[in-house]
């Protein structure tokens, strides 16, 4: 595999230390999920039927996974994933692979499209609540790093949902038997993720990347604004979100000082429809400055996302991967434009710790966004298109 931590760099291909660093410094990359094939919705229904076989569904599933990869590796990229085309969401560490939950109603959420705002059947899906102690119930990514390591035609990353996200499991006419109060939720999600991603870093991964969007709580200003009935506080929510985020971050560097640690950022994707905006300033000291990750991949492709200033905060030697392409739109962005942007960052942070990515996945609910596998792939190629030209 590539990259195990039992490999030289002559091993890797690599004369010296110098040239395997320049070559890890991914400037291209994409956040994790792409556009499951219809066949492979069709079969997810027909299972929950009970009309479509475990095995069947197993083998559609792997195939759409190597469909996944050859897009990646087509359009040039160096970093894979298998399309997250296994998982329902992006969330599925939780609600999926966890158990000592149930299915309660979907918790309201304004989801926002520009143009005509999506029905809330187009963005529903199927929530959980803890209704007992949790557990992990299935091995769903070390089953999908496994895959990848005999599949990848390159590095590889394993994404997943953080812990921090952990009370939104919390239903209090559900879960207070189990846990009174979120908190003690979370604390079990912190030590079961821990554990989840100690057994991938022995399976021989090398990159993880944490979804963490707790921090739209703080960034939005009607949410912000909101939380006042909720009894919380933004700066409540921000002290626990970074925590958690810290705590399983520094769990993962202990153990295996060299892995490449990223966090994912945005403001939802959701079958092309948003659920939060606003700048990263509410956020930025502590989000850059108490998170010793690798790599920071950050929404940045509409004004919602507010300017790069935020970046000053970001500690020198860590990457910024700048979402300025949407996943949402099928239109293709200016290259011009993108390195224009690219410099305006540039000035916050070296533009060496600088890359691009479209600005989340294309698909985070298995429905996908509104646009096709062929958008899809003409996104990526520009992503290296613009890397190669800016970066070489």
């Amino acid at each position: 595999m590539a990259g195990g931590y039992g490999a030289t760099c002559g091993d890797l291909g690599y004369p010296t230390i110098e040239e395997w660093a320049r070559a890890t410094n991914y400037h291209a990359e994409h956040v994790g999920s792409l556009l499951r094939p219809p066949e492979l919705l069709e079969a997810r229904e027909a299972h929950a039927q009970g009309s479509v076989t475990d095995e069947r569904l197993r083998e559609l599933e792997a195939r759409a996974a190597l469909a996944a990869i050859e897009i990646q590796r087509q359009a040039g990229l160096d970093v894979f994933t298998d399309g997250e085309v296994r998982r329902a969401t992006w969330m599925a560490g939780l609600l999926e692979s966890i158990g000592g939950v149930v299915p309660v109603p979907l918790p309201l959420a304004k989801w926002h499209r520009d143009g005509k705002e999506p029905q809330a059947e187009e963005t529903a899906f199927e929530w959980m609540a803890a209704a007992d102690k949790v557990f992990q119930k299935s091995a769903r990514t070390g089953a999908e790093a496994a895959f990848l390591a005999q599949h990848a035609p390159g590095q590889f990353k394993i994404t997943m949902v953080s812990s921090s996200m952990g009370p939104l499991l919390w239903n209090p006419d559900v879960s207070a038997t189990a846990y009174p109060a979120p908190a003690e939720l979370v604390r079990d999600l912190v030590a079961l993720q821990i554990k989840e991603i100690e057994g991938l870093l022995d399976q021989g991964v090398t990159w993880i990347q944490l979804d963490s969007l707790g921090y739209d709580q703080v960034i939005d200003k009607d949410i912000r604004e909101g939380l006042g009935q909720t009894g919380l506080t933004p700066e409540g929510i921000l002290d626990s979100t970074v925590s958690v985020d810290a705590e399983v971050v520094s769990a993962v560097k202990r153990k295996y000082p060299d892995v490449t640690v990223g966090l994912h950022l945005c403001r939802g994707n959701n079958r092309s429809a948003w659920a939060a905006q606003g700048s990263y300033e509410p956020v930025a000291e502590r989000l850059f400055g108490e998170l010793d990750v690798d790599r920071f991949l950050l929404e940045y492709d509409t004004e919602r996302a507010g300017g790069f200033e935020p970046l000053r905060f970001v500690p020198r030697g860590k990457t910024v991967v700048l979402g300025l392409i949407s996943s949402k739109v099928p239109r293709l962005e200016s290259q011009d434009e993108l390195r224009r942007r690219i410099e305006e960052a540039a000035r916050y942070v070296p533009i060496e710790h600088l890359a691009i990515s479209p600005q989340c996945g294309f698909a985070s609910t298995a429905r996908g966004n509104l646009l096709t596998v062929d958008d899809e792939r003409r996104k990526l190629e520009l992503v290296v298109d613009t890397a190669d030209k800016v970066w070489g």
